[in-house]
């Protein structure tokens, strides 16, 4: 069966200790550890015996690691600046765009690096997106600055995919709102910008989709043979008509909003639907809880979480239902 991770980027604010002591208390098989809070990748390629400790650490409480997360680097990568970047990178580095960008290529390769030290095989992130700001069209944007952003994407991850190719290492994009990919065509678009090169998948996450009002099945069967890592998190649509998908500048967890992030089984992805996609492709990864619940107490909504998860990670039948009615 497919292992129950948990994305440890949203439990920041615990040590990797207390993180695999709550997530084994849970009910998870391991965690998808965030570069910014719970793997340092510098000390993974320079430091002796720290990768080993990391190992160590997960190992005692029956937990093993598939994937590493470098969402905040990868976003600096490709990001247009402005002064919310700067809590993704190192504070040195505040008001600097191009050292921040500088910063987060260098970055990204060694997180490659630290992953082969680590033995996984997938890195899941962001990319940013140069034209993110345009998505709307007005003042007018024109197809030469669209095409002109995926051509920067390009010109910045190709030496980036370069090291990963190199090592072995797969990267998956989450498809998400501020990224170069965002929906379905723009998704296509990317890996056509790139040629379908193999290095480059998708860490499918369906709240990013249906809160736009992308089909999260289509998508998924479509792309199937980009399908890297895969974040079980859900979102409610709100039927209120005062609130719009666009948010209001509404913080998550208001009621207010159109829509938020809830707890897995909570809200309108249709997981039974995901889960018999993934069958069908042969999906074998993990599924990792992303949780993301402002509206929910963190430790009580992880562990349903898992549960809800556990429940719905079933197995193909092995014969069809029908099959016991034919005769010779």
């Amino acid at each position: 069966m497919r292992p129950i991770t948990l994305a440890s980027g949203q439990f920041g604010d615990l040590s990797l200790e207390e993180l695999c002591k709550l997530a084994r208390k849970m009910g998870y098989e391991g965690l998808e550890l965030a570069t910014h809070a719970h793997f340092d990748v510098h000390r993974a390629c320079s430091e002796d015996g720290y990768v080993e400790q990391v190992k160590e650490t997960l190992s005692e409480y029956g937990l093993s690691s598939y994937a590493i997360s470098a969402h905040l680097a990868g976003q600096c990568v490709g990001d247009r600046y402005d002064p919310r970047l700067d809590n993704f990178a190192p504070a040195r580095l505040a008001g600097q765009p191009k050292a921040i960008r500088d910063w987060a290529v260098d970055e990204m390769k060694i997180t490659a690096k630290a992953a082969k030290k680590l033995g996984v095989d997938v890195v899941t992130g962001f990319m940013g997106s140069p034209i993110w700001a345009f998505w709307y069209s007005f003042p007018q944007t024109t197809p030469e600055m669209v095409e002109a952003g995926y051509q920067e994407i390009y010109d910045l991850w190709t030496p980036i995919f370069d090291v990963f190719e190199e090592l072995g290492i797969k990267f998956a994009l989450e498809v998400h709102p501020t990224e170069i990919a965002f929906d379905y065509y723009s998704t296509e678009r990317l890996l056509q910008t790139f040629n379908r090169r193999p290095v480059l998948g998708l860490n499918y996450d369906p709240s990013h989709l249906v809160w736009q009002g992308v089909n999260e099945l289509i998508f998924l069967r479509d792309f199937s043979d980009r399908i890297y890592h895969v974040h079980m998190k859900d979102v409610k649509l709100i039927k209120d008509e005062k609130a719009g998908v666009l948010g209001s500048h509404i913080e998550f967890g208001d009621t207010r909003r159109g829509w938020n992030f809830v707890s897995a089984g909570h809200g309108d992805v249709d997981f039974d639907g995901i889960i018999r996609e993934l069958n069908q492709m042969d999906y074998q990864g993990p599924l990792s809880v992303e949780w993301e619940d402002s509206g929910m107490e963190r430790e009580i909504g992880a562990a349903e979480a898992c549960d809800y998860v556990k429940k719905m990670n079933f197995s193909p039948s092995k014969t069809a239902f029908d099959a016991a009615l034919k005769k010779d």
